[in-house]
């Protein structure tokens, strides 16, 4: 069973590396993509699929707490109430609550970026059939304040943005999106997938409304595990869709008559658990607690932007082309680049070969590193470019 952990960190800088099993034998950096799974998600993952084949289901109760010891990690992570997370199977379906949650009215409108992830963007222009205005934001690259705030007016019920640009690395400064945003009266929605986990980021300080972002990347835990937050207020405000037997006060009851329900965002649970994700999810989410990712003090966030500007430096010597932001605040683990004549696919399996993993994004090479990543890693990579270029 999962156990509850301390979360003072923050550790030293090799507890996390001891923790991933992968860099035993590849320079893993593709985090934005699908990240590998630390060792306690691997053990209590193999732990339920030992015990679900040879017992079925006498071990649930043991599952279910092991779960709510996960309910109670991602709350840490953020700071907030435990009643204000949920669990879900991935960001997309998070988002899909919250936008068509929403009690619209005649005359709203949405305002979010053109070069959101498409998880980010679909949801939402599927409420102009509702008769919801939906403002898009041409960026022409990265995204300013100043150019989101023309499109936020009295009728702006929400905005929608990602913390960390999906290939760009581009971060915002949420404190400063979030005060502005709310200050014409919108509510405002983060996808967090490609920041939570690397930077800390607490509801309390910055009163972000809405907040989703799946497990399997910066996070370290597996597919089919994420996290939704909602803000207590805006519980009872939001519709409910998509509910079940998990959504009910007394669910346990399996009472077909119940019409109460649950008083907590854990509503959204509608049906059965992916429970081997969850378990694994919240053995990942201990470790990166006790490597104390959720404090600032911890320097994980700056360690993961100097690990990419490690790799940016090897880049440059290569004559790579590399699409960055020139401010540290606004750089994540995210490193796009190319290098002019070769293709981006080709050049990934090349890298492949040589067991060092990264993505190709828009045409163009995209790394991920993680603050478990090594210089060594960086270097791996490195030489294994200049052996070809």
């Amino acid at each position: 069973m999962i156990q509850n952990i301390a979360t003072n960190g923050p550790k030293n800088p090799d507890y996390l590396r001891n923790q991933m099993v992968i860099g035993e034998e590849l320079a893993y950096l593709d985090h934005a993509a699908v990240s590998p799974i630390t060792r306690p998600a691997q053990v209590a993952m193999f732990r339920y699929i030992d015990q679900v084949a040879t017992q079925g289901d006498l071990s649930w109760g043991e599952w279910a707490k092991g779960v709510e010891i996960g309910r109670e990690r991602a709350a840490a992570l953020l700071s907030c109430q435990i009643d204000e997370i949920a669990f879900i199977p991935n960001t997309t379906f998070g988002i899909n609550v919250i936008a068509h949650g929403v009690p619209w009215q005649p005359g709203d409108n949405l305002v979010v970026p053109d070069n959101e992830f498409p998880s980010n963007l679909v949801p939402w222009r599927l409420l102009q059939k509702r008769g919801v205005e939906v403002r898009i934001v041409p960026t022409n690259g990265d995204l300013s304040l100043e150019q989101l705030m023309k499109f936020v007016d009295s009728r702006t019920r929400m905005v929608t943005i990602s913390w960390v640009h999906y290939a760009s690395g581009y971060r915002i400064d949420l404190a400063k999106f979030c005060e502005q945003i709310q200050s014409r009266g919108a509510k405002f929605f983060v996808d967090a997938i490609q920041g939570l986990g690397a930077f800390p980021l607490s509801v309390r300080e910055i009163p972000i409304d809405f907040l989703a972002a799946d497990g399997h990347k910066w996070m370290l835990g597996p597919e089919g595990a994420g996290l939704l937050f909602i803000r207590q207020r805006h519980l009872d405000w939001l519709e409910p869709i998509m509910m079940g037997w998990g959504s009910l006060q007394q669910s346990h009851r399996f009472d077909p008559n119940e019409k109460e329900l649950k008083s907590q965002a854990s509503r959204y649970e509608g049906g059965s658990a992916n429970m081997a994700g969850l378990l694994g999810f919240a053995a990942s989410l201990g470790v990166l607690l006790e490597a104390g990712c959720h404090q600032p003090s911890s320097g994980i966030g700056e360690r993961i932007v100097a690990t990419s500007h490690f790799l940016e430096s090897g880049l440059c010597r290569l004559n790579a082309v590399v699409y960055r932001d020139p401010d540290p605040l606004r750089q994540s683990g995210i490193v796009s680049f190319e290098f002019p004549g070769h293709d981006s696919h080709r050049v990934r399996q090349i890298l492949l070969d040589r067991n060092i993993v990264l993505s190709v994004r828009h045409g163009r090479l995209r790394a991920a590193v993680h603050a478990y990543n090594s210089k060594q890693d960086i270097e791996r990579l490195i030489s294994a470019l200049s052996e070809f270029l």
